[in-house]
């Protein structure tokens, strides 16, 4: 397999800048992450990567070879896309050993590498059906067992998954992942949903309009984001923000928020000092957010505050519950055994030792 590295790569299209000094380093057999909002230019940069686009300048690198003016053919790289791509006139058989024969393969070789593809996949019993006879997940698994067949150097995943429904989704999650394993080779993914990126990649790389915001592992993502924007894209349901005042009284610094203050941690009063007097954003999840009656923190770092319940969201193993502080919407995530109700006051707790801070303006991690 290959270790992939971009630097400096930047994509134009005439004055409209889409990616920007874009700079990434893929171990070989590394599972790599592009996630973003739609149009944020991952899918243009797995392209340039594929060779599909042109790079406006920088440069890339597929095991250690500068490939900017190597044809696609050439790079020994293959790709699934959103749409799967197959030929409906030819059989599963066909497509999957389609871009060997075209390399002058034998048909011994070619039978040998599709069987031990379709076996991997599971479909060596659709082996002589064609795409019109099969089920979204089947495709799916053909256009990867395409991909598979060529044993090449890197491979390049285009949301493949975004046209599966829920269930399926999350079943090929599980497969591709178990994928990589087997084959240990070096891939790249796009997705728009968080939720695929956490669960898929040893490697996460976060993008918004074409610039790179972080680039860690999914719990370091998670835990340490860099800016409220990765904070609130990564986690389900969203991270919470609302902005407040950073006051110091009798030697202590609040977070004053409308009705209510939050005194803070000790171990956060360093560095929220040189923000007294200034606006800040407060970032917390909605499972640290509780209900006072159905929680037991253990620690004295909390906070609590009143606030109406607007919607009840039962999920089965877990509720969210909308609230409204009088200032800010929130979102909580509680126990299955809560009880609260549309338009009940209840008293919330925080717990500060998992809250963000973020500087107002750039939007960067305080703490």
């Amino acid at each position: 397999m290959a270790s992939i590295v971009l630097k400096n790569v930047c994509k134009n299209y005439g004055n409209i800048k889409i990616v920007k000094n874009f700079n990434l380093e893929i171990p070989d057999k590394e599972f790599c992450i592009l996630v973003g909002p739609s149009g944020c230019g991952k899918t243009t940069t797995l392209r340039m990567v594929a060779g599909l686009e042109d790079i406006s300048s920088g440069d890339i690198y597929i095991d250690g070879v500068r490939v900017n003016d190597i044809p696609p053919k050439n790079r020994d790289i293959a790709m699934v896309f959103q749409n799967y791509a197959l030929y409906p006139h030819m059989t599963v058989y066909e497509n999957m050993g389609f871009a060997l024969k075209l390399k002058g393969y034998s048909k011994k070789d070619i039978e040998a590498r599709v069987k031990e593809a379709a076996e991997i996949l599971g479909i060596s019993h659709l082996l002589d059906r064609k795409p019109k006879q099969l089920s979204g997940g089947q495709r799916q698994r053909v256009a990867v067992g395409r991909a598979i067949v060529r044993k090449p150097k890197v491979f390049l995943f285009d949301e493949p998954l975004s046209n599966l429904d829920a269930k399926l989704r999350v079943q090929m999650r599980a497969e591709l992942k178990k994928l990589h394993e087997r084959l240990q080779s070096t891939m790249i993914y796009v997705t728009h949903d968080q939720t695929e990126a956490m669960t898929m990649g040893d490697k996460i790389c976060v993008m918004k309009d074409g610039i790179i915001q972080q680039v860690a592992g999914p719990l370091d993502l998670y835990n340490q984001p860099a800016n409220k924007f990765v904070a609130g894209f990564i986690g389900t349901p969203p991270m919470n923000f609302f902005g407040v005042d950073v006051v110091e009284k009798n030697s202590e610094i609040f977070l004053k928020e409308g009705s209510f203050d939050i005194k803070i941690p000790a171990f956060m009063k360093e560095k929220m000092a040189p923000y007294i007097n200034k606006k800040v954003f407060v970032g917390v999840r909605p499972e640290d957010i509780f209900d006072k009656l159905f929680t037991n923190l253990n620690h004295n770092d909390t906070a609590t505050f009143n606030a109406t319940v607007e919607i009840v969201e039962p999920l089965g193993s877990e509720i969210y519950l909308h609230f409204n502080t009088g200032k800010n919407s929130m979102v909580a995530k509680v126990n299955s055994s809560n009880k609260a109700k549309p338009n009940q006051i209840i008293e919330f707790v925080l717990d500060l030792t998992k809250v963000h801070l973020f500087e107002e303006e750039s939007g960067k991690t305080i703490i």
